[in-house]
C-alpha cells in the first residue's frame, strides 16, 4: 500500500484502540448502601454523577461542532485505494488543529488550519533505447498545500453557524506532485443544528487562485462536506461525513468526486486525555478517470475542554 512506517504505526494504533474499546466489557458499579450520613448529603452532591454525564454529553456535542468553543487537534489518516492502472494507494494525513478565540461576549473567531502530509503515487516513463520506454512505479512523500480557515461565529444562536475566508497556501515540498503552486482565497460557510441525539450540518467553500507560479494551472475548486452524527450510549456515535469536491478548471467528465458512506466513532478518555476516535469507509460513486473508487478514514482527535471555574 506504499505507506511509511509512521503511517502504519498510526493506523495500527487507532485500529487497536477501537477494537479494544469495542471488546471492553462494561464495568460493574459497586453497590453503595445508603446510610444516615448519605441520606443527609446536600442535593448538589447527590446530583454529581448526573452532572458528570451531562458534561460528557456536552463534550461530545462540542466535538461534533466545527465552530465550538473547544480546542481540538484532529489527526486524520485517509487512504485512497486503486488509483490508476496499477491500483496504487494514495495516503493523506491531515493535521488540522481548531482553535477558538473569543472576540468579546457575543462572537468567536474559530481558526481551523489543515496541514496535509501526502504520499502520492505516480508512474515514470523510463527510456530503454533502442526499444520502447518502460513504465516504472514511483511516488513522492512530503508536505502538501496548507489550508487555513477563519470562521466568525456567534456565541449564541438557534442555528449554529460561522462564516469567513479560506486560504490556499503554496507550502508543498514538491509543487509538481503534492501541491498546486498557487496562493488562493475564497469564502467558507458552516451551519449546523444539534437536536437531541443528532448533529446535522454542512460546510462549503470555494477557492480561486490569485497569485503563484505562472506556468501552473489556475485553481478554482469547490468543497462541500455534510455531516450527520447520531449519538449512542457510552460515548459511541454513528457518523456520515463525506467530502464532495469539484475542480471547475477541468472538463465535466473528471470534475467531481462524490463519495457515499460513513462509519463509527467514540468519545472517551486515554488516561486523563479526552479523545474522539473514528473509523469510516467511503465509496466514490463519481470520480475522475483513474481516480480512487473507494477510501478509508481513521481519525484521533485530542480534545481540550475548558476547565470549570472553581
Amino acid at each position: 500500500m506504499n505507506m511509511t512506517r509512521t503511517q502504519i504505526f498510526i493506523a495500527t494504533a487507532l485500529a487497536s484502540v477501537l477494537m479494544g474499546v469495542a471488546a471492553q466489557p462494561a464495568r460493574a458499579q459497586p453497590k453503595q448502601e445508603k446510610t444516615a450520613a448519605s441520606q443527609d448529603k446536600p442535593a448538589a452532591q447527590e446530583d454529581k454523577p448526573a452532572s458528570e454525564a451531562e458534561n460528557a454529553e456536552k463534550l461530545r456535542k462540542a466535538s461534533q461542532n466545527p465552530v465550538a468553543s473547544l480546542i481540538s487537534v484532529p489527526i486524520q489518516e485517509n487512504w485512497n485505494f486503486n488509483i490508476g492502472p496499477a491500483d496504487r494507494t494514495q495516503n493523506v494525513m491531515n493535521i488540522q488543529p481548531v482553535i477558538p478565540v473569543s472576540l468579546g461576549k457575543d462572537w468567536n473567531l474559530i481558526v481551523r488550519w489543515i496541514s496535509p502530509i501526502i504520499y502520492q503515487p505516480f508512474t515514470v516513463s523510463v527510456p530503454q533505447p533502442p526499444g520502447p520506454s518502460i513504465q516504472v512505479q514511483s511516488g513522492s512523500y512530503g508536505l502538501g498545500d496548507m489550508q487555513p480557515t477563519f470562521f466568525l461565529s456567534p456565541k449564541k444562536s438557534k442555528v449554529i453557524w460561522g462564516v469567513g475566508p479560506v486560504f490556499l497556501l503554496p507550502t508543498a515540498t514538491n509543487t509538481s506532485v503534492l501541491g498546486q503552486g498557487k496562493f488562493g482565497v475564497g469564502p467558507s460557510l458552516v451551519a449546523l443544528v444539534q437536536p437531541g441525539k443528532w448533529t446535522v450540518g454542512v460546510l462549503v467553500n470555494n477557492v480561486w487562485s490569485v497569485a503563484g507560479h505562472p506556468g501552473l494551472p489556475d485553481v478554482n475548486q469547490f468543497l462541500l462536506q455534510y455531516f450527520i452524527n447520531y449519538n449512542l450510549q457510552k460515548g459511541w456515535y454513528l457518523t456520515w461525513n463525506p467530502t464532495l469536491t469539484a475542480n471547475w478548471e477541468i472538463p465535466n467528465g473528471g470534475r467531481w468526486v462524490v463519495p457515499f458512506g460513513g462509519g463509527i466513532g467514540r468519545i472517551m478518555k486515554l488516561g486523563n486525555q479526552p479523545v474522539n476516535l473514528g473509523l469510516q469507509f467511503y465509496g466514490n460513486g463519481v470520480h475522475p478517470p483513474g481516480g480512487s473508487p473507494w477510501s478509508m478514514r481513521m481519525q484521533i482527535t485530542f480534545l481540550f475542554p475548558k476547565m470549570p471555574k472553581k
